[in-house]
């Protein structure tokens, strides 16, 4: 028996309103657009890892007027999108320097260069952090593990471990942010522990990449059948795929999938807005190019 006072009872507990989601599937299937067009409803804070935000400028002029993005130039010879990110998610306030995207450059701060100020515990329920991508920064932090190594350098046992530290940390503070936070990644074939095969999202070793759905409360593949973009989210959608939903979202039963799916699961009510509007225009011009 468990004994307390004034202890809550499941049917009295409201639904969460934020959700973490994470968006995988191979290069150029739409993950981005599908991603970007969040901005609808909600203003995007936009960790851009890989130069990859030229898909956005495709989206109406009122969707990327809601986008704020902060571009983190991360490369083997510059690998500062995972120490940056692990700063951006320690809780405190951060300073991030718009050339190099490093919390409190000190270069920057001499010459009284652009930044952004933010905090994640500060982020409104209004407002959807988007992290692209999971694959960079895993490319990031083994280019930190093996920073003065020669080219040819194969990855130790330790090594391993040190990449696994930095995933897991990540993605616990993704888990357990007050926010809603969506991730984005590539596609990964590993063997599940019950020795069957299956395609998962990229973050850190394959091993690794095998849990790192348990983080997140939907998952959603992206790929293109028969010349249209597909967006599956139910644990049935592909016995070779990992997708999944907590809330038992479908988001391959909808004709034009959308992420304001899950959004609106919670009950939240969507009113018409220009940026709306817009993204109904758009959604009808794909359909008839399609």
């Amino acid at each position: 028996e468990i004994r307390g006072i004034d202890m809550a009872k499941l049917s009295t507990v409201q639904a969460a309103n934020t959700h973490r989601v994470i968006v995988f599937g191979p290069p150029k299937v739409g993950k981005t657009q599908l991603v970007g067009t969040l901005a609808s409803e909600f203003k995007l804070i936009w960790f851009d890892l890989e130069n990859g935000y030229n898909t956005l400028l495709k989206l109406p002029a009122q969707l990327q007027e809601r986008i704020e993005l902060i571009h983190i130039p991360d490369s083997k010879v510059f690998p500062i999108a995972v120490e940056t990110m692990l700063k951006v998610f320690s809780g405190n306030t951060v300073q991030i320097c718009d050339e190099h995207g490093k919390v409190g450059c000190a270069l920057c701060k001499k010459d009284n260069k652009p930044y952004v100020e933010f905090n994640i515990n500060n982020v409104p329920d209004d407002t959807i952090v988007v992290i692209d991508s999971l694959t960079q920064y895993t490319n990031s932090a083994i280019a930190n593990i093996t920073r003065n190594k020669p080219d040819d350098y194969k990855m130790q046992c330790d090594d391993w471990g040190n990449l696994r530290a930095l995933v897991e940390k990540l993605l616990s503070c993704v888990q357990s942010a007050s926010c809603s936070i969506v991730c984005i990644s590539h596609e990964e074939e590993v063997e599940m522990e019950d020795g069957r095969k299956k395609i998962v999202p990229v973050c850190g070793s394959s091993k690794s990449s095998r849990n790192t759905a348990k983080y997140f409360d939907h998952v959603v593949y992206c790929e293109v059948k028969n010349k249209k973009h597909i967006a599956g989210s139910s644990t049935a959608y592909s016995n070779n795929i990992l997708t999944g939903s907590r809330t038992d979202v479908t988001l391959e039963n909808d004709e034009a999938p959308s992420l304001l799916t899950i959004f609106k699961s919670t009950g939240r009510t969507v009113a018409a807005t220009p940026a709306t509007n817009a993204l109904s225009a758009l959604k009808g011009m794909v359909k008839q190019n399609g």
